[in-house]
């Protein structure tokens, strides 16, 4: 529909592009996997303060691949967001080889698919809806085998009672939430960059939080209180942060356009005064002659 109506710019299969986007899909396969095993092998508070030390390495492969910088404001709210996330786990502190190991491989995936997906989103010259195209197509040609070899798409089959109009509704609204997560996702870190990206995935569980209260009865704790008061406050450190950074980066692009419009100013001038000169030099000797 967005096709024929051409709201939409409709993309053909290029391999090259699809080579390209490719490391992006495998990250993002390896970052559910590696997540769904650690949180069976982790509690979630300890899930946690792994993703808060994510936040920290993608910040830091932001400013080594990509350069950007890193405020001393951006630094210290990635210590106050880690550091209420340990506190708020210090009673459910539970490590294992394997719960260690899961959230290391986790960690190191999810930092590799956000740099990545910053770096094929200015290599690759498409659409943010060509982005898309090739983000869900590459997944389906990932997952669908695992389905196969893992007998989900057997289990599928073989149970009548998912096959309802309420589940195919459920799913159909999946769909077009992961459709929208994933075209916000993909505008986020093309249009920010990974830390900004990191940061509000560490915010987004604050509105989780009070979605499951209202909605699921879900019960908030003391230590989820603490730890939502925790985010807000880093994230309202880095937005601050940021936005010192813009304003300062907006003030030196003026003050650079008025210095040079200033010196083209006297250039012009010198440039005026120097025909007026010779004007009045080739006059005087015509007078002469």
């Amino acid at each position: 529909v967005c096709k024929y109506n051409v709201w939409i710019e409709h993309y053909t299969f290029e391999m090259q592009t699809a080579k390209l986007w490719a490391p992006v899909n495998l990250f993002f396969c390896a970052m559910l996997f590696t997540g769904m095993a650690s949180l069976q092998h982790n509690t979630v508070p300890m899930v946690t303060v792994f993703k808060n030390i994510t936040n920290i390495a993608i910040a830091a492969g932001d400013y080594h691949y990509f350069r950007t910088p890193m405020e001393g404001l951006v630094k210290l709210s990635f210590m106050i967001m880690l550091l209420g996330a340990c506190f708020a786990a210090m009673n459910d502190v539970e490590i294992t080889f394997a719960g260690i190991f899961w959230m290391v491989t986790n960690c190191m995936s999810t930092a590799g698919y956000v740099l990545y997906m910053k770096f094929v989103t200015n290599t690759v010259k498409l659409s943010r809806f060509g982005m898309v195209f090739y983000n869900n197509l590459l997944c389906a040609i990932f997952l669908l085998p695992l389905a196969f070899l893992l007998g989900e798409v057997g289990t599928f089959l073989n149970t009548p009672a998912i096959h309802t109009w309420g589940y195919l509704a459920n799913n159909i609204v999946a769909g077009f939430v992961g459709f929208f997560l994933n075209f916000s996702s993909l505008n986020c870190v093309a249009v920010t960059g990974p830390s900004t990206y990191a940061i509000i995935g560490s915010l987004n569980k604050i509105p989780t939080s009070f979605l499951g209260y209202f909605l699921f009865d879900s019960v908030i704790t003391a230590q989820t209180w603490f730890f939502i008061c925790v985010s807000m406050v880093g994230g309202f450190l880095y937005s601050y942060a940021k936005i010192q950074s813009s304003a300062k980066k907006s003030e030196d692009m003026r003050h650079e356009v008025n210095t040079k419009n200033s010196l083209d100013d006297e250039l012009s001038k010198a440039l005026d005064e120097e025909n007026s000169s010779v004007a009045w030099s080739d006059e005087g000797d015509w007078n002469e002659e």
